[in-house]
Protein backbone atom coordinates (compact mmCIF):
# COMPACT_ATOMS: atom_id res chain seq x y z
CA UNK A 1 0.00 0.00 0.00
CA UNK A 2 1.45 3.30 -0.75
CA UNK A 3 1.07 6.23 1.51
CA UNK A 4 -1.75 8.04 0.01
CA UNK A 5 -3.80 4.83 -0.08
CA UNK A 6 -2.99 4.29 3.47
CA UNK A 7 -3.76 7.66 4.26
CA UNK A 8 -6.65 7.21 2.18
CA UNK A 9 -7.66 4.13 4.36
CA UNK A 10 -7.44 6.14 7.47
CA UNK A 11 -9.34 9.29 6.11
CA UNK A 12 -12.56 6.93 6.25
CA UNK A 13 -11.92 6.01 10.13
CA UNK A 14 -14.19 8.30 12.52
CA UNK A 15 -11.60 8.34 14.77
CA UNK A 16 -8.78 8.49 12.91
CA UNK A 17 -10.35 11.34 11.00
CA UNK A 18 -10.62 13.70 13.81
CA UNK A 19 -6.98 14.64 14.78
CA UNK A 20 -6.50 17.64 13.06
CA UNK A 21 -3.17 20.56 13.35
CA UNK A 22 -4.21 23.17 15.64
CA UNK A 23 -3.00 26.95 14.68
CA UNK A 24 -0.44 26.62 17.93
CA UNK A 25 0.80 23.25 15.75
CA UNK A 26 1.29 24.83 12.76
CA UNK A 27 2.98 27.63 14.36
CA UNK A 28 5.55 25.30 16.60
CA UNK A 29 6.46 23.40 12.80
CA UNK A 30 6.65 26.73 11.23
CA UNK A 31 9.06 27.96 14.05
CA UNK A 32 11.46 24.71 14.85
CA UNK A 33 11.30 23.72 11.00
CA UNK A 34 10.41 20.19 8.89
CA UNK A 35 13.70 18.86 10.02
CA UNK A 36 13.15 19.42 13.79
CA UNK A 37 9.81 17.40 13.40
CA UNK A 38 11.29 14.84 11.39
CA UNK A 39 13.90 14.20 13.86
CA UNK A 40 11.10 14.08 16.45
CA UNK A 41 8.92 11.64 14.68
CA UNK A 42 11.76 9.42 14.08
CA UNK A 43 12.68 9.44 18.17
CA UNK A 44 9.43 9.04 19.03
CA UNK A 45 8.83 5.73 16.77
CA UNK A 46 12.19 4.49 17.85
CA UNK A 47 11.61 5.12 21.42
CA UNK A 48 7.81 4.54 21.67
CA UNK A 49 6.91 2.03 18.87
CA UNK A 50 10.60 0.48 17.99
CA UNK A 51 10.92 -2.27 21.00
CA UNK A 52 9.31 -5.98 20.76
CA UNK A 53 7.13 -4.57 24.06
CA UNK A 54 7.27 -0.96 24.16
CA UNK A 55 6.70 0.69 27.80
CA UNK A 56 2.99 1.29 28.55
CA UNK A 57 2.05 0.23 25.16
CA UNK A 58 -1.46 1.30 23.92
CA UNK A 59 -0.79 4.47 26.99
CA UNK A 60 2.71 5.30 25.45
CA UNK A 61 1.33 8.27 22.74
CA UNK A 62 -0.57 11.10 24.28
CA UNK A 63 -3.05 12.62 22.20
CA UNK A 64 -2.11 15.55 22.51
CA UNK A 65 0.96 18.18 23.21
CA UNK A 66 3.14 17.47 20.13
CA UNK A 67 2.09 17.68 16.06
CA UNK A 68 3.56 14.18 15.64
CA UNK A 69 1.34 12.65 19.12
CA UNK A 70 -1.28 13.98 17.03
CA UNK A 71 0.12 12.21 13.51
CA UNK A 72 0.66 8.85 15.29
CA UNK A 73 -2.79 8.77 16.67
CA UNK A 74 -4.18 9.83 13.07
CA UNK A 75 -2.04 7.02 11.16
CA UNK A 76 -2.43 4.64 13.32
CA UNK A 77 0.97 4.39 14.80
CA UNK A 78 0.26 4.81 17.98
CA UNK A 79 0.71 1.61 19.96
CA UNK A 80 1.93 -1.86 18.67
CA UNK A 81 -1.72 -3.04 19.20
CA UNK A 82 -2.97 0.17 16.25
CA UNK A 83 -0.17 -1.08 13.77
CA UNK A 84 -0.85 -4.43 14.12
CA UNK A 85 -4.71 -4.10 13.67
CA UNK A 86 -4.00 -1.25 10.66
CA UNK A 87 -1.00 -2.37 9.59
CA UNK A 88 0.06 -6.32 9.74
CA UNK A 89 3.04 -5.26 12.16
CA UNK A 90 3.02 -8.10 14.61
CA UNK A 91 3.93 -7.14 18.04
CA UNK A 92 6.00 -8.86 20.31
CA UNK A 93 9.13 -8.21 17.58
CA UNK A 94 11.21 -5.01 17.76
CA UNK A 95 10.26 -3.20 14.62
CA UNK A 96 13.29 -3.37 11.11
CA UNK A 97 14.92 -0.27 10.83
CA UNK A 98 12.70 -0.36 7.37
CA UNK A 99 9.74 -0.30 9.03
CA UNK A 100 10.51 2.63 11.67
CA UNK A 101 11.74 4.51 8.32
CA UNK A 102 8.46 3.71 6.74
CA UNK A 103 6.31 4.78 9.82
CA UNK A 104 7.93 7.82 9.98
CA UNK A 105 7.67 8.79 6.42
CA UNK A 106 3.75 8.17 6.71
CA UNK A 107 3.58 10.57 10.01
CA UNK A 108 6.01 12.79 7.75
CA UNK A 109 3.41 12.75 4.90
CA UNK A 110 0.15 13.16 7.56
CA UNK A 111 1.31 16.16 9.10
CA UNK A 112 1.73 18.13 5.69
CA UNK A 113 -1.32 16.52 4.27
CA UNK A 114 -2.99 18.15 7.50
CA UNK A 115 -1.54 21.54 7.06
CA UNK A 116 -4.02 24.33 6.46
CA UNK A 117 -3.66 25.42 2.47
CA UNK A 118 -2.11 28.73 2.78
Amino acid sequence: MTIEEKLACLGRSKFRSRFKLTAEDCAYIERVGWGVIEAHAADFVRGRLAPAYPLNDGRQTPMRGHPVFKAMHATAMCCRGCMEKWWGIPQGQPLTLRQQEDAVNLLMAWIHRALPAT
